[in-house]
């Protein structure tokens, strides 16, 4: 014997309106259709599911043992479909995460990405690569879910972030610059070299990598702009200026022609995973917590 679904749905609408017209409004089809489901599922099941008398229904001794089993299955089918739906959502689900630089440090992407991942199994991530004109990786447009960037971003109260590394700043040079012969470097013998300088759209980052804050009012001396290791690394050995970099960004440039030495007197860099502060959707939240869950490290900013 089998009942579909669909006789159990009818059957409950009934029992629970104990009026054919009203449940077959609240169904959704004609009083005549659903008075044949019913006396078909009677028949199928052997034994009338109701009294009707006159206007009046009332449930029989068998229709009142069925409901409360036809309630559970049906309650059972609506968390299935629902737990199908969520599965097929998570099918589709894409995370776009922005970067201005690799953020592979130290495992950090296959840390972040096994603890998300045993949250949202079904869900994509895609890294993409952005210009560093845009500092904010894609954020400020929307085109990045979360990104990699380096602090400090502009516009700060728009963003939340965890910082990722602290990392020192180094001064990268073409090998056959005098002051390449030193084992580090002080910040102020590089006062009056000319500096390869982010676009003027990166604001505040900009400023950050040519370190004027540590300049005592000197303005900087900007010998080419760059938005890409490649260029950097082309105006490095073209002579065009030096640049401070991340020392986890040090094997991007020395390839040849470039060498790095640390530089005494200013601060070291901070590399972060940020989102947008009003973005609260679940993916986004899980993987900003799987990213604190792999480096140990505490949310900050708006």
């Amino acid at each position: 014997m089998d009942v579909h679904w669909r006789d159990l749905r009818y059957f409950t609408a009934v029992a629970e309106e104990l009026h054919f017209t009203r449940a077959a409004e609240r169904l959704f089809i004609s009083q005549p259709a659903l008075s044949k489901q019913i006396r078909m599922l009677e028949r199928l099941l052997g034994a009338p599911l109701f009294v009707r008398d006159g206007r009046n229904v009332r449930l029989t001794p068998v229709g009142a043992a069925l409901l409360p089993h036809a309630q559970q299955v049906l309650a059972a089918w609506d968390a299935a479909r629902e737990a199908v739906e969520k599965a097929k959502a998570g099918q589709r689900a894409t995370l776009l995460v922005g970067m201005s630089t690799s953020p592979g440090r130290g495992g950090l992407l296959p840390g972040i990405r096994s603890r998300f991942t045993d949250a949202h199994p079904d869900a994509l991530m895609k890294l993409r690569q952005v210009s560093w004109e845009d500092p904010t990786a894609g954020l400020a447009d929307g085109s990045s879910d979360l990104a990699f960037v380096w602090l400090p971003m502009p516009d700060p109260d728009r963003y939340a972030w965890v910082v990722v590394t602290q990392e020192p700043r180094l001064v990268a040079l073409p090998e056959e610059h005098p002051l390449a012969a030193r084992e580090a470097v002080d910040f102020a013998d590089l006062l009056d070299e000319p500096f390869l300088a982010l676009p003027p759209s990166a604001g505040a980052l900009r400023e950050y990598w040519l370190a004027t804050d540590a300049r005592g009012g000197r303005p900087p001396i900007v010998g080419a702009e760059i938005a890409s290791t490649e260029e950097t690394y082309e105006a490095l050995v073209d002579g065009r200026g030096v640049c401070l970099l991340a020392s986890g960004n040090a094997p991007l440039i020395t390839l040849g022609g470039v060498v790095t030495r640390p530089v005494r007197g200013i601060s070291p860099s901070q590399y972060a995973l940020a989102r947008r502060a009003d973005d609260h959707r679940p993916l986004v939240l899980d993987y900003v917590r799987a990213c604190r869950q792999a480096t140990g490290r505490s949310a900050a900013g708006a």
